[in-house]
């Protein structure tokens, strides 16, 4: 009997980041030009800081660093957000996290589609930040009426996607030929469409109620809004772009610049606003902006306690500011930042040893020589104190629920800012997922003591 080869789903993953990214590039001109801004950046990084290009090397990160991004779609049913999980499981991604956007006025809650295993992420880090529009929030329920309407009548995926995915259920898995064509119908979903499914006044509509609605129903699919490489120095970045014809946003999102890097920080540039023709006037052409170039520069991993004193600093700066950061306000936002941020330990001893940040461990070539002879009590400070082991910060790979929404708002304008404050249903999010969505800190947690019983393993304890 014949057994069937299938590829692995972090190479579909990796494969379909690529098309993506190629994709977009062709789409979204400007993203090409970031790339080559960031790409240059690292390089230069690389050269000025060689500790760091040393611990990336160690640590196998080097080499996803080219690979790396993230993507962000919103969706507009259950049904939709449903098939979308199927759809990414097929490439070994599981959504991880809940993310309200409520609170910051967009309508939206949201979770990341993405590898869990560290072995899968550095094969292919690509996440897929996905949000679900919240229509029992319009208020206007003729509207609400009119948009579940259009949504019903819509199906984004195409049929050979829908039947590729049945397959890799039913058998397991794909075939070369059958991964290469599901990452070539998987892209259409995510493709943009020049021609929207509503005239031009009912765009109008849904657009008054929230910039955010137009964009997720008027349209036949949830096109790639933007597409995020991975860079080494943000601050950088964000100070070239304008050089490089980029206006960005007016601040970095996150945590402020530390010797320590912590969990994410992001910008982008503003969204493009694009030609579309609308149904009752497809020879003249309206406009819509959605699609926006990102990057972002990660950092360790915190523990529930880091989040819980990030959570608290951020919250401080903010309450100081008294407004949403903006170009106004951007130069007194970050000094305000830099001073709350001043409490949060800033080296990685510090974070390891008052447990704020999670870390992956590895033996040294000391520790392997000394394997089985080691001195009791053993214990995990000792080692590290005698160099027998090191440790390393785990990369961040999730998001931010306040920096998502600061990145989503900084493009739809200030005007679109709403209140939907107090209305977080992670239960119905997950009914509509079909399925709980996962803990990242427990995935850290996972990480971090499979590393430590590997070099225990390792040193023969």
């Amino acid at each position: 009997m014949l057994t069937m080869s299938f590829v692995s789903p972090d190479l579909i993953r990796q494969r379909f980041s690529r098309a993506m990214s190629d994709m977009y590039r062709d789409e979204v001109p400007l993203y090409g030009a970031l790339m080559n801004l960031v790409e240059q950046t690292n390089a230069q990084v690389l050269v000025n800081d060689p500790p760091l290009a040393e611990h990336l090397r160690s640590t196998g990160e080097i080499e996803r660093l080219d690979l790396e991004r993230h993507g962000a779609i919103r969706v507009g049913t259950a049904a939709e957000l449903a098939m979308l999980g199927r759809l990414f499981a097929v490439m070994g991604m599981q959504p991880v996290g809940y993310y309200d956007l409520t609170p910051a006025g967009v309508p939206v809650h949201s979770t990341a589609f993405r590898a869990v295993h560290e072995t899968s992420l550095q094969v292919s880090p690509f996440r897929v930040f996905t949000s679900l529009l919240r229509l029992e929030l319009i208020e206007n329920t003729e509207l609400r009426d009119f948009a579940e309407s259009v949504l019903a009548k819509r199906q984004i995926f195409t049929t050979d996607a829908l039947d590729l995915i049945e397959l890799a259920e039913r058998q397991g898995g794909l075939t070369e030929h059958q991964a290469d064509e599901f990452v070539l119908q998987a892209l259409e979903t995510f493709r943009w469409h020049h021609s929207a499914t509503v005239t031009a006044e009912q765009y109008q509509q849904l657009s008054a109620q929230h910039r955010l609605i137009a964009d997720v129903v008027a349209f036949k699919g949830p096109h790639i809004n933007h597409l995020t490489p991975r860079t080494l120095d943000i601050d950088t970045v964000q100070a070239e772009m304008p050089r490089h014809g980029i206006t960005p946003k007016a601040v970095v999102e996150g945590p402020p610049r530390r010797r320590c890097p912590i969990l994410l920080r992001q910008t982008s540039f503003k969204a493009l606003d694009e030609p579309v023709a609308f149904t009752d006037s497809p020879q003249s052409e309206g406009s819509h902006s959605a699609r926006f170039g990102e990057i972002e520069q990660r950092g360790a991993a915190l523990t529930p306690k880091g989040r819980a004193l990030y959570d608290q600093l951020l919250n401080a700066a903010r309450d100081a500011l008294g407004a949403f950061p903006n170009e106004a306000n951007a130069q007194r936002y970050n000094a305000l930042m830099a001073e709350h941020f001043a409490q949060f330990p800033d080296t990685l001893d510090e974070l390891r040893q008052q447990a704020l940040a999670f870390f992956r461990y590895f033996p040294t070539s000391k520790g392997l020589a000394a394997k089985g002879t080691l001195d009791k009590p053993v214990t995990l400070e000792r080692l590290l104190e005698q160099q027998y082991l090191r440790a390393e910060p785990l990369v961040y790979e999730d998001f931010l629920p306040v920096s998502a929404a600061g990145i989503f708002q900084s493009n739809l304008g200030d005007a679109a800012q709403s209140h939907y404050a107090g209305q977080s249903n992670r239960q119905a999010f997950e009914t509509a997922l079909g399925r709980p969505t996962i803990d990242e800190l427990a995935l850290y947690a996972a990480t971090q003591q499979r590393s430590i019983d590997e070099c225990m393993t390792a040193l023969g304890v």
